[in-house]
């Protein structure tokens, strides 16, 4: 049992507990009161604030959008002051610029070109938004009359300072190939820099704007016309200029090539100067054409659009191109009528022609690469036609070689060389000048599946066998010719003297060894036949020596008196021998033997011959009594007979 004392202040215990919650709950209630009532306070003021602004919204709202429309309204009208001031500025385009238009765009282009642009939009304009204007007609025509004073410039300019390229500067061009490799490329300046500027920009705006391609006409037309002069003026400077300070062989004549020997060209017999003159001055047409032609090709990449550039090309060297061909047609036409003539030195112009042709056909070729088949095929159709004319004049000239007449009015009284020996030997050694060209018109008109090669060599030894042919033929005819005389020793002085001549030409010129290719024993041939010809002249002179040769004569014993019948016989060879020795030295002291080294040799032989046949003649009988006149039949000493055989052969004696 729990005593009173704890239990009565248990209970105190327990009341002040519960009298201090009573406190704490009490100030909780109070608390909370408060904030109920902050919290309708609140409340109160949220529920102002959020009624105060809906009615700002309200207010607010309205008066935004009024203001926006406000903005909107303004930016329409700035808008529409702005079109209406672009719309209007149209309408002044051809009056502000009708009078720059009028006065044209020379030396003002810019400024023109400016109000061309303006015009333009101006069209434009009108055509879209108000088609029925008459402000469209009237800037439409302005434009028009913009866009002929824009040709009508262009043209100006073009044939203002459009000039014919002078000779030298053509000439120096063209000797430019032949400088050394390192010097920089000449390049021409064939318009004013500020001029072709210029040029260049009416170009560009007649192609985007201007919807015209006849400028492009006017151009090839005028620059046609320019490239045409320059080479006309270079031909006539060549004539005038040739015929006093000599003839300047072309670059297909300095190059030292293997088509062109080094030594001097033999000159053709029976040429004119001025067609020499006329020749080169062709080869160097043919090389001016080439290089003004690339320049003119640099100049109208810069003035031409690209897609027409090669057709305007084609069309501006069509005159000068055309005039080149029907030049050098007129010269292969020029070279048959001389092959019906027989003239062959005439057809010598084809080679060295032809020859400047393939050697500068590459650099045709790339000039005239983007042009039509028709261009491009001009130049190896006159190439081809002069290689068929040079191939036939060669075959004609071996044949009439051959088949040469003998006309005995032709024919050289004294037995040298005749005419036609000496013009097929100069004609082939002119052909040296020209091996590969001559060559190669032979090849070109070879069929066999070895020709199809065209090699250097194949065509040599073609060459080779023409030029054997040929002297083949003369061979056959001088032997022909011969016969006309009735003598045979004339008949061997003759042939001797011609076949001499032709091995001492093949000698002295490269023919030789261009004969070699197919015919190696040439030389020696003609050795052994001028050989043979010696001898059958030196048997003329045995019926002179045999009247004194040891055969048949009479065998006598000294002291012992002879004969009449033997001294008759002495005398007859001794009367013989001077007849015969004198008729002789009368005959063929007028026949000739034109090369010196074998006029000696012949003479020396024939002297050592007859001398020592005389000498032992004379030694067995020149003291032997067979007659009282001595003096009557020993007409001649030694010597003497030395001296009449040393004058054959020797019309100044």
């Amino acid at each position: 049992m729990i005593p009173p004392e704890e239990a009565s202040a248990r209970r105190r215990e327990i009341e002040d507990k519960l009298k201090q919650e009573e406190e704490t709950l009490s100030f909780i209630r109070e608390s909370l009161e408060k904030s109920d009532q902050l919290t309708k306070n609140m409340v109160s003021i949220l529920s102002s604030f959020e009624s105060r602004l809906m009615k700002l919204e309200n207010s607010i709202i309205p008066v935004h959008k009024q203001t926006e429309n406000l903005q909107r309204l303004q930016e329409n009208v700035e808008k529409t002051l702005s079109c209406l001031d672009h719309v209007i500025s149209y309408y002044h385009v051809a009056k502000d610029t009708e009078k720059i238009i009028k006065e044209g765009p020379t030396g003002r282009l810019e400024e023109y070109l400016g109000c061309m642009a303006r015009i333009q939009k101006a069209v434009e304009y009108f055509q879209d938004n108000n088609p029925d204007s008459p402000e469209l007609n009237r800037v439409k025509s302005l434009f028009e009359r913009g866009k002929e004073s824009l040709e009508s410039e262009f043209r100006s300019l073009m044939t203002r300072h459009t000039k014919p390229v002078p000779p030298i500067l053509i000439l120096d061009l063209i000797s430019g190939d032949d400088e050394i490799d390192t010097q920089e490329d000449m390049i021409l300046e064939h318009l004013p820099e500020s001029v072709l500027q210029d040029i260049v920009r009416i170009s560009l705006w007649l192609v985007e704007y201007g919807r015209n391609q006849d400028f492009m006409n006017v151009y090839y037309q005028i620059r046609s016309s320019q490239l045409d002069r320059s080479i006309k003026g270079l031909k006539e400077h060549f004539r005038k200029n040739s015929s006093s300070t000599g003839i300047p062989y072309s670059p297909a004549i300095q190059n030292k090539r293997k088509d062109t020997p080094t030594k001097k060209p033999i000159k053709r017999p029976g040429r004119d100067d001025m067609l020499d003159i006329e020749i080169d001055a062709y080869i160097h047409c043919v090389s001016a054409f080439v290089k003004l032609a690339q320049s003119e090709y640099q100049l109208l990449t810069e003035i031409i659009p690209e897609h027409h550039q090669k057709k305007t090309f084609d069309s501006l060297i069509q005159e000068s191109l055309d005039n080149l061909m029907i030049e050098g047609d007129n010269i292969v036409s020029a070279a048959r009528k001389a092959i019906i003539r027989h003239d062959y030195s005439a057809v010598l112009t084809i080679f060295p022609i032809l020859r400047h042709l393939k050697q500068t056909k590459p650099e045709f070729d790339q000039v005239l690469q983007g042009t039509a088949a028709s261009t491009k095929n001009k130049l190896p159709g006159l190439i081809t036609s002069m290689e068929t004319t040079g191939a036939k004049a060669l075959e004609d000239f071996a044949d009439n070689i051959k088949n040469d007449p003998d006309k005995e009015y032709n024919m050289p009284k004294d037995g040298t060389v005749h005419e036609l020996t000496s013009n097929a030997i100069l004609f082939l050694q002119q052909l040296l000048d020209f091996q590969e060209t001559a060559g190669a018109m032979l090849a070109s008109q070879e069929t066999s599946s070895s020709a199809s090669s065209y090699s250097s060599e194949f065509s040599r030894r073609l060459l080779s066998t023409y030029i054997c042919k040929v002297l083949g033929n003369l061979q056959l005819n001088l032997l022909s010719k011969s016969k006309v005389y009735e003598d045979p020793a004339l008949s061997a002085i003759f042939l001797h003297n011609n076949y001499n001549y032709i091995l001492k030409s093949l000698e002295k010129s490269e023919l030789i060894q261009l004969v070699a290719v197919t015919q190696k024993t040439v030389e020696r041939s003609y050795r052994e036949l001028i050989e043979q010809q010696i001898q059958t002249y030196q048997r003329s002179w045995l019926k002179v020596t045999e009247y004194i040769s040891e055969r048949n004569l009479p065998v006598f014993q000294s002291g012992v008196k002879l004969k009449d019948k033997e001294r008759q016989m002495i005398k007859e060879r001794f009367k013989g021998f001077n007849d015969g020795l004198e008729e002789l030295c009368k005959i063929q002291k007028a026949w000739a033997i034109p090369d010196m080294e074998q006029r000696d040799k012949i003479r020396k032989a024939q002297k050592t011959i007859v001398k020592e046949t005389y000498n032992a003649f004379l030694h067995r009988y020149g003291n032997v009594p067979f007659t009282k006149n001595p003096e009557k039949y020993i007409k001649y000493r030694v010597d003497q007979v030395g001296e009449m055989i040393e004058k054959l052969f020797d019309t100044s004696a």
